[in-house]
């Protein structure tokens, strides 16, 4: 049975996790002066299916950011950390997350089952990140979790460039696992890429800073529609 973060992204026209940051890999403010109520309005006005809140201190997140954010909005809400046991798990849907991060390079495969299952038992989404095959390879429960290709090197804080390639090319790696929510993630800037990989056959994208320095929110959501109807003629 889908959870209710999986089954929303799944029958939403925009398939855009939106992503709530406090600053990048490089340490560059995204807020902006905006508030954290600013941004998750600005994100429903959008039409946000769904939302991510990274609390991972590096990026300057805290779990208190995304009690905030549960408090401000009924979306489901994934919790973007490294989560590494069970009890991260328990907690996490305490504060309010509807999915949880579960990053392949860091957990070793016995690990990430067991937590893939964790995550499932608790009724949450697993979304499991991962950049390579034998990482896919380990994944369980496929149909029950988002499966997503990361395009950056998580080992160095997302910085540098994005590798949009590694996405399209691992893309059948991922629907192997027997997800039906394939996801691209990090690196994703412009309209024009996400729609690109939407009609490539991914079911959703993940994009914070792209979004929070975008101009208009709602206008990168509208150039997105419009590319994706050009990507379908």
């Amino acid at each position: 049975m889908s959870s209710t973060f999986l089954g929303e992204l799944l029958s939403s026209r925009l398939p855009v996790i939106m992503e709530i940051k406090r600053r990048d890999g490089h340490g560059r403010d995204l807020f902006q002066q905006r508030s954290l109520s600013e941004i998750v309005s600005e994100y429903h006005r959008a039409g946000a299916p769904c939302l991510s809140v990274v609390t991972g201190r590096w990026f300057g997140g805290t779990d208190e950011m995304l009690r905030d954010v549960a408090r401000l909005t009924s979306l489901p809400i994934l919790k973007k950390d490294f989560i590494t046991t069970e009890d991260q798990i328990v907690q996490a849907k305490g504060m309010g997350a509807s999915a949880v991060l579960l990053t392949a390079r860091v957990l070793p495969r016995a690990v990430l089952q067991r937590l893939i299952r964790t995550a499932l038992r608790h009724g949450l989404t697993p979304f499991v990140e991962a950049v390579s095959e034998p990482e896919l390879e380990a994944v369980v429960h496929g149909e029950d979790c988002v499966v997503a290709i990361n395009n950056k090197d998580i080992r160095r804080h997302e910085r540098g460039h994005a590798d949009i390639d590694r996405s399209l090319l691992l893309l059948e790696a991922a629907l192997l696992t027997g997800t039906r929510c394939p996801v691209s993630a990090s690196g994703i800037d412009e309209p024009e890429v996400a729609a690109r990989l939407i009609t490539a056959g991914f079911k959703g994208v993940l994009i914070g800073t792209g979004l929070l320095l975008a101009e208009s929110v709602q206008g990168w959501s509208r150039d997105f529609g419009r590319w994706r109807g050009v990507g379908r003629e």
